[in-house]
């Protein structure tokens, strides 16, 4: 029976540490954030509503980027997102849309479609940039920015980024399911 209570609170101890340890990768993701010295920013893409609206939290990072984009108005952005088998249009062309809307020079953006991860959001968003281009700015989430980082890395290139609020709704979700996935991230590679 000792055996037990002992295995069990090593279980939790372990559980508890890699938790831990996991929230202070994602927060450490939100640095270094961006001052406007990299050309090329990448939106990450995220739920598109039924009504071809943004979600709240791609309408949170769509507005982190329109205020960095009228602050450095010779940074490239990078829209990267495809379509949901439950999304009336691809994420990409639903942020394009909310860019101009908001004043963004429409010469300004370009549209990655095809991806459905955020691993293809960067493999794929890399085919966009002139050769030579190794340094990005990140726009997604602050809960999502140290694995967007990592995997940047893992498709050769290096970032700094921009931090996006997660709505309220969906924070506790969002974290928690970010944690499982950034551990298999790092498990996996991608």
């Amino acid at each position: 029976m000792k055996f037990w209570i002992g295995g069990g609170i090593v279980f939790l101890l372990l559980i508890g540490s890699g938790y831990t340890w996991l929230g202070e990768k994602i927060e450490k993701g939100k640095t270094p954030v961006a001052d406007g010295s990299n050309d090329y920013l990448i939106i990450l893409g995220a739920k598109i509503k039924p009504n071809g609206d943004p979600s709240l939290s791609l309408k949170n990072r769509l507005d982190v980027a329109i205020d960095y984009l009228q602050n450095h108005k010779h940074v490239q952005v990078i829209v990267s997102g495809g379509q949901g088998i439950d999304e009336p249009a691809t994420e990409a062309s639903v942020m394009a849309q909310y860019l101009i809307d908001a004043g963004i020079d429409p010469l300004r953006i370009q549209m990655e479609e095809k991806s459905t991860s955020t691993y293809e959001n960067l493999l794929f968003s890399k085919d966009f940039l002139p050769e030579g281009v190794k340094t990005i700015t990140i726009v997604s989430n602050d809960y999502h920015l140290a694995r967007a980082k990592f995997l940047a890395n893992v498709v050769g290139l290096e970032a700094d980024v921009l931090a996006a609020k997660t709505p309220r709704s969906v924070a506790v979700k969002s974290h928690i399911r970010e944690r499982l996935a950034l551990l298999k991230t790092y498990i996996m590679g991608k």
